[in-house]
């Protein structure tokens, strides 16, 4: 792989809209916000960018996600910003937000406006989370040193039939189809009595034979900062550890574990020159059993076998049996043969008893280097920036792995009991002696960036500012032949390189902080687009007026500070071209797809075919966005407020136009095809974000109390589509709309199915759901689906967070949470679709039989695969409302002078959880998993300084 970079940056000016000189700018210093390739002062802000103090808030929370919090605290965040994915920066670099932990973070600020986000280019086009790290300090050296402990308890389990109800409702389901019921009453009897669970199985992947109650949780973190005049330095190093709930098998071993190291240096080489450099280090390891349980805790039926097969009671007179057991490498605690079927020749059961164990191993490494220049000697106000990043990231699989057999056993009743007369042998037993490298992949990411900055005060109260700056970046990402490099579906390595370049003006003054303007631009380029089209250039304006500094606003006693921003942007990107040249056609040659016969009809040959048509005017997706907001302090700095409204249009959106825009001639079939990819489709997102923050003192109580959310809403404006109805077009409708169909009950009898529109979904009978015939054809098929309502994919109609601290002398309580109401969702996995031969859930109880008919709540059960039932339609839906508690913590500060004359300058103690509460009508069901659960985490900590 070609690890070489080489970028050509471009000469640039810089930074911003930052400093405002003069005193009003010291008197600001310690509310400069974080923005693109800069910091402004807080209340010289006129775009849709909030900001979390991450290193005051891990004061109060022990969470060390680097994200905590932002849901509780920004409104128009939820994981996605505005409803679109963000770019994750760190220290102004491409990463991932998991590469860095809340305890090395000073602040992280979410971008979310276009004009914010412009000077990013393409990559950035739908929102950016800034990370930004800890810096030293001009103070003595610091050391504080954090350590947690923890348990994590499952919210839930799913609840699934034992095996005598599974055989059961089994056998109800067989002759509600017509057949031969599959078990008889003796088994299913001595399985309720549990007379041999070896011959009748019955296997509760849940129980604690397998899983702990708990698994538990630890860490560690040291912090050493420091610094005079000329260097300042900060230290952060940390370890966490986690044991596994299972606990059967190799599974009791494993583990995850991970050491991180980093340091951030700030030095003055001269007066006018100053240098920064950052180092990272990630060392991840984890150890684990083979095998897939808790996707087999979801599929594998309770009565199906039994993983172990006691020797004692194997016939001793079977010489195959004896021999199996003498010569088995795996005789499980000396008692045991490892069990199975011909269709379960491997299982989650022997595959942590007997199949080995894999390590994962990552190493992470990412360095950063900034040199900044005063040119106040050549113009006052001028400055210079470089910067270069490099970052490598390695992950590396290391797995022991013995191929082993597993046994079918043949019971018989001998002299009244249960004996093993026969076994079936499927696999072999092999010996290995020797790890070897099961998967193996690496990236790397670099980054440059130059800007040259002025920013300078005229006449006290003109403040004009100016950036010209080139940035780019460029991931490559490799994998080994059999494994898919990271982010892609593509065995073995990307042979383009994800890139991102462009250079960036920005004009901005204000006037006496009451007047502002702000131009900002950048030109983008983009190698997905074909030549004369892959240069774009995306402008935007900003105006602000702080309306508090007006006359009129002087006897409005209420209003501490009033501002309103007002914003436009068009911003061109490639995120949504998927992948290189798709502009351009290309022949396959498949002797099967192109078989052509010749002109006198005698004789014929393959040839090559058409897979896609060109299109030289293939161009950049737009994003075109109005903004207005609004900042406000009010009743003496009791309330602040922050809100923004935004209405956004996404043009050009790609398709290949099979339906409207080129004849049918262009789509012959037999995978053939003459459709370019074309500039279409248009997306619209609007809404309106706010947070609100409260702040009381009460008596020796200080009380702030955060409100943050968003209304949003999405349309599909066009799209390249026909349908048979109205009503079926996606046009008009929310970019997350549900379709499905409009259940009107069960079919009671034979009667009822005559008498209804005919349903096209397989052989209904009593029991069956009834679906409306929206058209009135008298036939039900998918033009009978309707939009039933917003999924919420990327953000539900209403979301909302709430963050709460409370203080009362040396005590701080601290409560966050997250929430969603207007959205919906089908109930729709394996848990209630219950097809076939699937494992049953106890949802299946409350199913159609004739007894039951006006009181069920489940279609009636078929060994079919329920095509007709199971079917997204309003029978499934549920309302996706909900409040989750987050995070609780209770926190003791120490006096200062608890310590005085010790080495021991402060001192926390502190207990919380984490995921405590979902509120909710539909709690069980969202707290359930059918793979790993969801945990509940209790801790314990303190926090020293030194």
């Amino acid at each position: 792989m070609n690890r070489k970079f080489i970028y050509i940056g471009c000469t640039v000016f810089a930074m911003s809209l930052l400093h405002t000189i003069g005193m009003h700018a010291q008197e600001q210093n310690d509310s400069l916000v974080n923005v693109a390739f800069g910091k402004v002062a807080q209340e010289d802000l006129t775009h849709a960018i909030s900001t979390v103090n991450t290193s005051d808030l891990t004061k109060k929370t022990a969470n060390n996600n680097s994200l905590v919090g932002l849901e509780s605290f920004i409104g128009g965040y939820n994981g996605s910003v505005w409803g679109q994915a963000p770019l994750i920066l760190v220290d102004g670099v491409p990463r991932s937000a998991s590469n860095v932990r809340a305890s090395e973070v000073e602040s992280v600020t979410v971008l979310k406006d276009a004009a914010a986000v412009v000077l990013y280019g393409s990559r950035a086009a739908k929102g950016v989370v800034l990370i930004t790290t800890k810096r030293g300090q001009e103070s003595p050296m610091h050391i504080d040193v954090r350590a947690n402990v923890g348990v994590n308890v499952p919210k839930s389990y799913p609840k699934y039939l034992d095996a005598a109800n599974y055989m059961t409702m089994y056998n109800e389901a067989c002759r509600n189809d017509g057949i031969a019921e599959k078990y008889n009453a003796s088994t299913i009897y001595n399985t309720v009595m549990g007379t041999n669970p070896y011959r009748y199985p019955d296997i509760d992947f849940y129980s604690s034979d397998y899983l702990r109650k708990f698994y538990t949780n630890s860490d560690v973190t040291g912090e050493v900062y420091g610094g005079n005049e000329k260097t300042r330095y900060y230290l952060n190093f940390g370890m966490n550890y986690a044991n596994s709930l299972l606990k059967y098998g190799e599974s009791k071993n494993a583990y995850d574990m991970s050491f991180n190291v980093r340091g951030n240096v700030d030095m003055a080489l001269a007066s006018w020159l100053k240098a920064s450099t950052n180092a990272a280090m990630i060392f991840d390891n984890s150890y684990k059993g083979r095998g897939d349980f808790w996707g087999a805790a979801s599929t594998l039926r309770p009565n199906w076998f039994s993983p172990l097969l006691p020797v004692d009671m194997m016939d001793t007179n079977v010489g195959s049996i004896q021999e199996y057991i003498a010569n088995s490498n795996h005789l499980i605690d000396g008692k045991y043969l490892l069990g199975g079927t011909s269709a379960d020749v491997t299982n989650p059961f022997s595959e942590l008893l007997a199949a080995g164990y894999t390590k994962e191993k990552a190493r992470k490494f990412m360095f950063d280097v900034a040199v900044t220049a005063d040119l106040g000697r050549f113009l006052e106000g001028l400055s210079f920036r470089t910067a270069y990043s490099v970052d490598y990231t390695s992950y590396y699989s290391e797995a022991y792995a013995q191929e082993y057999a597993i046994y079918e056993p043949t019971w018989s009743n001998v002299n009244g009991k249960d004996v093993i007369v026969g076994l079936s042998k499927f696999n072999d037993d092999k010996s290995s002696t020797s790890e070897y490298v099961g998967k193996s992949t690496y990236d790397q990411t670099m980054t440059f960036s130059a800007q040259f900055d002025y920013a300078r005060t005229f006449n006290k109260s003109h403040n004009v500012a100016a950036t010209l700056l080139g940035w780019g970046y460029q991931t490559q990402n490799s994998a080994d032949e059999n494994n898919n490099a990271i982010g892609t579906d593509v065995k073995g390595s990307n042979y383009h390189r994800t890139s991102n370049v462009n250079l960036g003006l920005r004009t901005s003054y204000n006037y006496d902080h009451k007047y502002y303007v702000d131009f900002s631009g950048a030109v983008v380029h983009s190698a997905k687009l074909p030549e004369g089209n892959r240069t774009a250039f995306s402008p935007s304006v900003t105006l602000g007026w702080r309306l508090s500094k007006e006359k009129f606003m002087k006897n409005v006693d209420f209003v501490d500070d009033l501002k309103i921003t007002a914003s436009y942007a068009n911003l061109h990107q490639d995120l949504d071209i998927s992948s290189y040249y798709m502009y351009q056609g290309y022949f396959f040659y498949s002797p099967n797809e192109g078989w052509f016969r010749w002109r006198d009809d005698a004789a014929g040959g393959p040839t090559s075919v058409s897979k896609r048509g060109s299109n030289p005017n293939l161009s950049f997706i737009t994003r075109n966005e109005f903004r207005v907001g609004i900042d406000a302090s009010l009743f003496n700095r009791l309330l602040k407020v922050n809100a923004n409204y935004f209405n956004q249009k996404t043009s050009g959106l790609l398709t290949q136009g099979s339906t409207t825009l080129y004849p049918s001639f262009f789509n012959p079939g037999n995978n053939q095809s003459f459709l370019p990819w074309t500039n279409y489709n248009e997306d619209k997102r609007t809404g309106f974000d706010f947070s609100l923050s409260a702040n009381k003192k009460i008596g020796e109580f200080d009380v702030t109390l955060g409100f943050n959310g968003m209304v949003f809403a999405s349309e599909a404006l066009t799209r390249d589509e026909v349908a048979n109805e109205d009503y079926l077009l996606r046009a008009g409708h929310a970019l997350d709309a549900n379709y499905g169909y409009v259940c009107e009950g069960f079919f009671q009898d034979e009667a009822d199915i005559e008498k209804h529109a005919k349903q096209t979904f397989g052989t209904v009978r009593p029991g069956d759901l009834k679906y409306k015939d929206i058209n009135g054809d008298g036939v039900i098929n998918s033009d009978d689906q309707i939009d039933l309502g917003k999924g919420g994919w990327s953000a539900a109609p209403f979301t909302f967070g709430l963050n709460l601290t409370l203080k009362y002398k040396n005590f701080t309580l601290f409560a966050m949470g997250s929430g969603q109401t207007g959205a919906m969702a089908f109930k729709n996995n394996s848990y209630y679709w219950n097809k076939g031969t699937s494992k049953f859930s106890e949802v299946v109880m409350g199913r159609w039989t004739e007894e039951t008919k006006e009181t069920a709540t489940y279609p009636r059960l078929s060994t079919g695969n329920g095509d007709n039932n199971y079917r997204n339609s309003t029978f499934w839906t549920y309302k996706n409302n909900v409040f989750r508690l987050s995070n609780v913590q209770l926190t003791y500060n120490f006096p200062e002078n608890t310590f005085r004359g010790t080495f021991i300058h402060g001192l926390s103690v502190y207990c919380g959880g984490s995921n405590l509460l979902t509120l909710s009508k539909e709690r069980e069901y969202m707290e359930m998993n059918l793979g790993a659960p969801q945990y509940r985490n209790l801790y314990l900590g303190f926090k020293a300084a030194f």
